[in-house]
């Protein structure tokens, strides 16, 4: 039956973070000591005033469809949200709500690529980005940051892969995987570039924003070069930083004509998102819940702070110090030598068989001889994590 696949579909490879989520929880079924530090989900629950609010939704008889774009309660709300915290100016007809970032971005991609259009993605990168800028027939073009310089790409990068066949740029800060940021200077850096080139869209996926700890206050592209505010789409999420990962929540922001495409194409494929979920999301976006955000944060960053330094103790292991995010993505290389293994791949297969410690290989991320600790986990199941991954490093 594999003829009648499409060629689409069959250049497209499956999640790595939930096929590993997934033999995760088979061993587990099987009884196995296993501890998993490779999905990038908040170990904190929703709050409870974002949980009552949509069990007072439902309770009102808020259970039917709503607008495809999104109620214009919820989409209000984002305006206020990106105007308080962003200083970024937006009206609600510039707002598409979806079934989660990874679902706006989607929207995004089908509404701007053609067929031979090429996509920049700096790597390290979110696994999705290159598979799904393929389901759209565009061709991902890859520009590798090593841990030498960061894991961040420079302007002289960004203009030497920018074509006459550039469609949209990527960019994710805080990053996932390597937790590191673009500040407001190499945004300033890398955005006059790209005013040379006013064929060049642009991507922000800012889901990250509040888990953030450096010295450097969140800065996206668009904020940092006003200019590139009508060729920029900008994508949120209310999954990381409010831990609600199951309501599947996530939102866009862009010029209208691009929002108006986007929400057509929405409309056709899977409708409007959950209302109940909406009401939910309306709740998380007002100031107040901000307060929930903080401690949040600083048990994110202890983590962080313990990973680093275990890690950075162990001979064969290279690791910057992230600035957020709850990912670190140290890079042993010298250990895969060491170990006369083939790469990243082979090593974490061998780390979780001998050990049982889960981790996601660096090659799915763009950041071969990598691997990525996500450390959304208590600090119990850190400490075992590094017990384990010590163990296994000095053998």
């Amino acid at each position: 039956m594999d003829h009648l696949i499409s060629n689409r579909a069959k250049q497209i490879e499956p999640s790595a973070t939930l096929a590993l989520a997934a033999k995760a929880g088979i061993l587990k079924a099987q009884g196995k000591d296993v501890v998993a530090l490779n999905l990038g989900e908040p170990d904190f629950d929703t709050p409870e005033p974002i949980k009552e609010a949509a069990i007072a939704a439902m309770k009102a008889g808020k259970t039917k469809y709503t607008p495809v774009e999104g109620t214009l309660e919820l989409r209000k709300a984002i305006v206020e949200k990106f105007r308080r915290e962003n200083q970024l100016d937006y009206i609600p007809n510039q707002i598409l709500v979806s079934n989660g970032a990874k679902h706006s971005i989607y929207n995004a991609l089908v509404a701007l690529i053609n067929p031979g259009d090429e996509v920049i993605i700096p790597a390290p990168y979110w696994v999705s980005y290159p598979d799904m800028v393929k389901l759209v027939e565009g061709v991902p073009v890859i520009i590798h940051a090593s841990i030498q310089q960061n894991f961040k790409i420079t302007p002289e990068q960004l203009d030497a892969a920018i074509t006459e066949k550039t469609k949209l740029v990527f960019f994710n800060s805080p990053s996932n995987p390597s937790g590191k940021i673009y500040s407001r200077h190499d945004f300033q850096a890398l955005g006059k570039v790209l005013l040379k080139h006013p064929h060049v869209m642009i991507l922000t996926d800012d889901i990250y924003e509040h888990i953030l700890w450096g010295e450097e206050p969140f800065c996206n592209i668009v904020m940092a070069v006003p200019e590139l505010y009508e060729r920029t789409i900008v994508i949120n999420s209310l999954s990381k930083v409010y831990a609600m990962t199951g309501w599947r929540m996530g939102y866009a922001a862009g010029a209208k004509n691009v929002i108006e495409v986007m929400t057509t194409i929405q409309s056709q494929s899977t409708s409007c998102p959950c209302s109940i979920s909406q009401a939910a999301a309306t709740a998380a976006l007002s100031a107040d819940m901000m307060r929930f955000i903080p401690p949040m944060v600083e048990s994110f960053k202890q983590r962080h702070d313990y990973l680093y330094q275990e890690l950075s103790a162990i001979d064969g292991v290279q690791i910057l110090a992230g600035e957020g995010t709850f990912y670190a993505l140290p890079d042993v290389s010298e250990l895969i030598q060491r170990m006369d293994l083939k790469d990243d791949m082979q090593f974490a297969e061998k780390l979780m068989d001998q050990t049982g410690l889960i981790l996601t290989p660096g090659t799915p991320f763009g950041a071969p001889g990598c691997v990525r600790f996500s450390f959304a986990s208590s600090m119990e199941e850190l400490a075992k994590a590094m017990a384990r991954f010590r163990g296994f490093a000095c053998i």
